[in-house]
């Protein structure tokens, strides 16, 4: 198995990615000069937590930035709304009169700046939520860029309490919901608000609030039958599945990827827009799609959506290995029950993922899985 070292972090407003470390905007300089506003109203404990905005961003971006990717379903427009979140907080933080903590007064914020952003957009699916039948190995391929596909979102990069709340499956199920719907089964299920809390946030009441959750209910309860349970930690059957799964890759052997799948398995690839179901089918497609050969795709570890994730990398004529796509596994015991392919360089920088691999990269990482 080849890992990559730990996922490099942020910037001062919980931005991931090398891309955008650095990077300062005026209200982010401003932001790192002690208030002195007086704040009567507050606990001395809370005003200075406010006071001090680069601790209490350091302190709430992670798991802020949990929220906005729930809400939008892309971890870079999550990004933008938990900067945005921080800014109005800091413009807005001499108006904080106590009646709630500081982290439910930020989520207030962010659920807001979130349904503002989501104001006449789509909703971002994956290929299979786009209502088509499955596709045949031998079916063309069709690219999609216009579509808004939903991301996938690097673990160290958020805060959770539980995985199943940062699924795939529970994200694309989301994303089936209206906005207002959507915001009302994360206040609620997710962060155990209680009905008055969530209709304060969202300036309407208790029974609308009820009402909401009922409707998102009956829809996430027919997109998302049987919802995941997540063990937090791989069995060692499991472990030894993805060293195979990696492994097969590498040498593209095709029986031994269709027997590491579950017989029903399901593989997507944004922004293409077919699906495919069945470990044979799927086994065809990698053999007559992807573009590489034995000893073609090296595939680094890393995580994401609290569940194995495979940078796979592809070989080039200079020799070097270059990003290809990001897998996302599912498991179900010891085989691959789905798998989401996402294509973009993008995500590899999000991801803290090298920008190439050299055969010298690639040898001194696999002599670092076996020493």
């Amino acid at each position: 198995m080849i890992y990559v070292g730990d996922y490099p972090g942020g910037d001062e407003f919980g931005r991931v990615g090398g891309s955008v470390r650095g990077r300062q905007t005026e209200e982010a300089r401003l932001m790192t000069v002690t208030d002195e506003r007086t704040r009567t109203s507050v606990s001395s404990e809370t005003a200075t937590e406010l006071d001090d905005f680069p601790a209490l961003t350091e302190r709430y971006q992670r798991e802020l930035l949990a929220h906005c990717y729930r809400m939008s379903g892309s971890v870079h427009e999550a990004e933008d709304l938990v900067q945005e979140t921080l800014i109005r907080a800091w413009k807005s933080a001499d108006t904080f009169q106590g009646r709630s903590s500081v982290r439910t007064w930020l989520y207030r914020i962010a659920t807001n700046v979130c349904l503002t952003n989501l104001e006449g957009r789509p909703r971002r699916p994956l290929p299979a939520g786009l209502g088509t039948e499955d596709q045949m190995a031998g079916d063309a391929l069709e690219l999609d860029h216009e579509i808004p596909w939903l991301e996938p979102v690097p673990d160290a990069a958020v805060l959770v309490a539980e995985k199943d709340t940062i699924r795939l499956a529970f994200i694309a199920a989301l994303q089936h919901l209206p906005p207002r719907q959507r915001a009302v089964l994360i206040l609620r299920d997710v962060l155990r608000w209680t009905a008055a809390e969530t209709a304060e946030a969202l300036e309407t009441t208790s029974a609308a609030v009820n009402s909401a959750l009922q409707r998102a209910h009956a829809v996430m309860a027919d997109k998302q039958p049987e919802p995941d349970t997540v063990n937090e930690e791989l069995s060692p059957a499991q472990k030894v599945l993805l060293d195979q799964y990696v492994d097969a890759f590498w040498r593209k052997d095709i029986d031994a990827i269709v027997g590491l799948l579950k017989h029903e398995a399901v593989w997507e690839m944004p922004p293409f827009t077919g699906w495919y179901t069945g470990n044979v089918n799927i086994g065809q497609l990698i053999d007559t799609q992807c573009p590489g050969g034995t000893h073609d795709m090296p595939m680094l570890r890393t995580s994401a959506n609290g569940q194995p994730a495979f940078a796979l990398y592809m070989a080039g004529p200079d020799g070097d290995y270059t990003p290809f796509h990001i897998q996302v596994l599912d498991l179900d015991g010891e085989r691959v029950r789905k798998v989401v392919a996402f294509f973009g360089e993008e995500l590899f920088t999000t991801f803290g993922l090298p920008a190439r691999l050299t055969a010298d990269d690639l040898a001194a990482l696999r002599a670092g899985t076996t020493s």
